[in-house]
């Protein structure tokens, strides 16, 4: 099992990463990938998921990101692509809270996951969950980036950007590119308006 990926972040895409070490490009699912600059070394801890059509690596900045995710995907109904959406949505501490709590009103909020499948997670995670040290009545906030923003406000204005007609792809470089002209950790509309103008010059006017 390849337990992390180290390199340089040759570039990324709305859902994974590109990491180049020793001339060999690694393709990396990630939750949030536009929040690391390219020409950055960075380190992701992985989950190999493995099928007949092939294998892809899916990566984390935290161990006990991966480590919630490959839980994750014991439970039934819960696959690749909805564990990632669940951690791109909810912060580890979140997500983890919300299952010790029993909160099926929060878990029902994230993409994917309806009240059969709440519930089943609750039941299959509850205990499992002891090791993990986060309380549950105070979430954790997302990890600190290579790039330094707060993933909850980038992944606003991507969806933001989305909602004015941007595909996510473009959203989520329109943001990445914002941040290099913001300072601390800005307001979403701060997020938008500089999203807005370097989408504009990128596409020579208009969208």
């Amino acid at each position: 099992m390849i337990e992390f990926v180290e390199g340089e972040v040759a570039y990324a895409g709305p859902d994974y990463v590109v990491i180049r070490e020793g001339g060999i490009g690694y393709r990396v699912m990630s939750p949030r990938p536009y929040l690391w600059e390219e020409g950055k070394r960075i380190r992701l801890y992985t989950h190999p998921v493995v099928r007949d059509e092939g294998w892809t690596l899916y990566g984390f900045s935290e161990r006990i990101e991966r480590d919630l995710f490959s839980l994750l995907l014991e439970v039934s109904g819960i696959g690749p692509k909805v564990g990632l959406t669940i951690l791109t949505r909810g912060s580890v501490g979140e997500v983890v809270s919300a299952i010790r709590g029993e909160d099926i009103h929060f878990l029902t909020r994230l993409p994917g996951i309806g009240k059969k499948t709440a519930q089943r997670i609750i039941l299959d995670l509850k205990d499992k969950l002891k090791e993990f040290d986060i309380p549950a009545a105070q979430p954790v906030a997302a990890p600190v980036t290579p790039v330094g923003i707060a993933s909850g406000a980038a992944a606003e204005a991507i969806e933001a950007l989305i909602a004015l007609g941007y595909n996510e792809k473009e959203a989520s470089q329109a943001v990445r590119e914002a941040r290099k002209q913001l300072d601390g950790e800005p307001a979403l509309d701060e997020w938008i308006r500089q999203a807005l103008q370097v989408s504009v010059k990128r596409s020579g006017g208009g969208m």
